[in-house]
């Protein structure tokens, strides 16, 4: 569930435009006003008031508020601002080109969304750089980590309820065998992990933890310090259980020494309008402290006031 709170009388867009168009004018910007708008509105609202700002005013509202606005506190706006499809197909670009440290930005995009979202990021991403993601994922990864990746940007998976129980059973089985033959590249576990629906893929790895013991993810624990079977335990966790996974990168984001903004970032602004609610309550859960009350403390000025913003709390 959502935490982005929007106002029971929500103002028209164009009155939303003409707010922000003043957010800017005369000397420094007004940070508050933007995020009192912007902050409380929901992505159908926000899309409206950017086409408003160019019918008013002949300009990209987020041409201006990359021109008004800095540092991290920009970038959550921007990506905030943007369609989701748009954020996501920005956020993929910029993954492939950073290789494999952030394959698991990669793999994160496109295993949490449905596969009407990932098909509308592709879309995206086609017309924003002028070529398949596809293509990128290809020409900026290699071996096993391109026989994984492109096979699930490519992917377009049954979204129905629908458990072959027997199909879960033998796939399980499959799973097991090339884990314990240290097979993790092999053409079958591939397939069978980019292309099976959440549900199959759920019945079978709940399969696996009866007939073998321990969850997979365990057993894909032989080196914990190899990229690729960190990969591999980031899709499975993304498919399957996603709100541990982001509890996970916001745990990580903030211990750290020196927070990871760009990952604090991007979690809170592409799960707002989603899941944040159940992501919140893991992290509450798993570190016996609000997700709020560790931000807060761990970041400052109107970054803050955004992020505390979309988590539906202005203050903590």
């Amino acid at each position: 569930m959502a935490t982005v709170t929007v106002p029971t009388v929500v103002p028209s867009p164009a009155e939303d435009a003409d707010e922000l168009r003043k957010a800017f004018a005369g000397w420094g910007t007004n940070e508050d006003l933007i995020i009192s708008i912007l902050a409380h509105r929901n992505a159908a609202q926000r899309r409206s008031i950017r086409q408003a700002y160019v019918d008013a005013y002949g300009e990209d509202l987020l041409k201006d508020l990359n021109k008004e606005l800095t540092s991290d506190f920009e970038r959550c706006v921007l990506l905030w601002t943007l369609d989701p499809a748009e954020r996501d197909a920005y956020l993929a670009c910029e993954a492939t080109k950073r290789f494999s440290s952030n394959n698991c930005i990669l793999t994160e995009i496109v295993c949490t969304r449905s596969s009407l979202e990932l098909f509308a990021i592709r879309q995206a991403y086609h017309a924003r750089y002028k070529k398949s993601l596809e293509e990128d994922v290809a020409a900026h990864t290699a071996g096993d980590f391109r026989k994984l990746l492109v096979p699930l940007v490519s992917s377009f998976r049954y979204e129905g309820p629908e458990v072959n129980t027997t199909l879960a059973k033998s796939e399980a089985k499959i799973l097991h065998e090339k884990i314990s033959e240290k097979a993790y590249n092999d053409e079958e576990f591939i397939r069978i992990i980019t292309t099976r629906s959440k549900a199959q893929l759920n019945a079978t790895l709940n399969h696996y933890n009866d007939e073998f013991g321990q969850p997979i993810n365990k057993d894909l624990k032989a080196d914990p310090n190899d990229e690729y079977l960190k990969l591999v335990r980031a899709t499975i966790k993304c498919l399957t259980v996603p709100v541990k996974h982001f509890e996970k990168v916001l745990r990580l984001a903030i211990v750290k020494l020196g927070t990871d903004k760009s990952a604090l970032t991007r979690v809170v602004v592409t799960r707002a309008e989603i899941d944040m609610i159940q992501i919140k309550e893991q992290y509450h859960k798993r570190n016996s402290k609000p997700l709020d009350h560790a931000i807060a403390g761990d970041t400052s000025g109107d970054y803050r006031k955004m992020l505390l913003a979309l988590l539906g709390e202005e203050d903590a």
